[in-house]
């Protein structure tokens, strides 16, 4: 795997903020990879179509999502398609 931009998360609410305030979005992810030291990748394409890699400390990403509100909110929006 190609590893072009390493984000530390600070922010993720759809927009990632990085360590020097740069304010950038993931779209069409299409890579997903967890190793056995603790990082989580998602790869895909920043908003101007250029590839884009976050990488996660796996523990900290597991625990600071909150699935249950995430399978809320994506009911919600298959609902009114």
């Amino acid at each position: 795997m190609h590893i072009s931009n390493r984000v530390l998360l600070h922010n993720f609410n759809i927009r990632i903020m990085t360590k020097n305030k740069i304010t950038k979005r993931l779209h069409d992810i299409n890579t997903f990879m967890s190793t056995p030291d603790n990082e989580t990748y998602l790869v895909g394409k920043d908003e101007y179509g250029k590839e884009f890699t976050m990488v996660f400390n796996t523990i900290e990403l597991l625990e600071w999502l909150d699935k249950k509100y995430m399978k809320k909110q994506v009911k919600e929006y298959i609902k009114n398609l």
